[in-house]
């Protein structure tokens, strides 16, 4: 079975995630010994194959486990967040060596849910039914359950579409409610890939990291979406790949009437933090080069 934590092959990369909460939980201390207590529980049959779950692109990565006799264990909760918490999953087959861990980002109930994103991230989606936009818009219980499933359903949709473009983020293996399953991108421990903004590259790697960043955007930009909340804390850095992660609030460029603000955004904080690493970046022309590519005119 394929490691989950690698990349794919050379044409195609693969990739974890996050949301925006700037603080992690740590799974375990610098000596190896357990920073918390874990509590290990055993949720049962896989959900794979629950009534009304959606599943990520086809073809499935090989290390994706498809077989109904497969069972999920929660290995305890990898970061909490405003919106939601992420949890180490383990799936495996009982009796065999096939076995694969994922990262379950599962957002809040309503009434302990506080969605912080700005209402301008919305502007430009549109759902079905009106009264679920009336009551989205009014921010009623039923309109903040529609958000979360809004969210969770947008971030899966465009890590599949991203994925099938090839862009570095995390695998989404399946979606069922508000739960999101995605590829960890870490270690077989369980210890989750440091964010960018918690490692030290040097120079050549700083320079490799910025340009497969440019890379990724000018995707993104071809595809007339940008991230909308792009910065060092929700891009991951693993075995020498930048990973671009939490992206339910990802933006139309040209439907939504601020996407050309989110993209500019976007590159400024990227560049900021590159350039205070000691690698200079001016932001200009590539925000001019990505409204271009993105059917803007600029």
């Amino acid at each position: 079975m394929r490691d989950n934590d690698s990349f794919g092959t050379s044409t195609r990369r693969r990739r974890k995630f996050d949301d925006d909460e700037p603080t992690f939980v740590k799974r375990s201390s610098p000596s190896g010994e357990t920073a918390w207590d874990v509590v290990e529980e055993e949720t049962g049959w896989s959900s794979w194959s629950a009534p009304g779950v959606q599943h990520g692109p086809a073809p499935f990565p090989d290390w994706v486990i498809t077989e109904h006799a497969a069972k999920d264990t929660d290995r305890g909760v990898l970061k909490t967040g405003k919106e939601a918490d992420v949890h180490l999953v383990e799936r495996g087959v009982p009796g065999t060596d096939r076995r694969v861990l994922l990262a379950a980002k599962r957002y809040r109930a309503a009434e302990h849910r506080l969605f912080h994103r700005d209402s301008g991230y919305l502007e430009g989606r549109r759902v079905r039914e009106s009264r679920v936009t009336r009551a989205m818009a009014g921010r009623t219980a039923f309109g903040r359950e529609a958000i979360a499933g809004q969210w969770a359903s947008a971030e899966f949709g465009a890590l599949a579409q991203l994925w099938e473009l090839g862009v570095c983020v995390p695998y989404p293996v399946q979606l069922l409610g508000t739960e999101l399953m995605l590829q960890f991108i870490g270690d077989d421990d369980g210890t989750a890939a440091p964010r960018l903004a918690q490692t030290r590259p040097d120079l050549d790697l700083l320079a490799d990291l910025w340009w497969q960043l440019v890379d990724a955007l000018r995707v993104l930009a071809r595809a007339g979406v940008a991230h909308g909340d792009l910065s060092p804390y929700n891009t991951l850095v693993h075995a020498g790949r930048l990973v671009i992660i939490d992206l339910p609030q990802i933006v139309d460029v040209v439907i939504n009437p601020k996407g050309a603000d989110f993209l500019a955004r976007d590159v400024a904080n990227m560049a900021k933090w590159f350039t205070g690493k000691g690698f200079p970046v001016d932001p200009e022309p590539l925000i001019v080069e990505l409204l271009h590519d993105a059917g803007m005119r600029v």
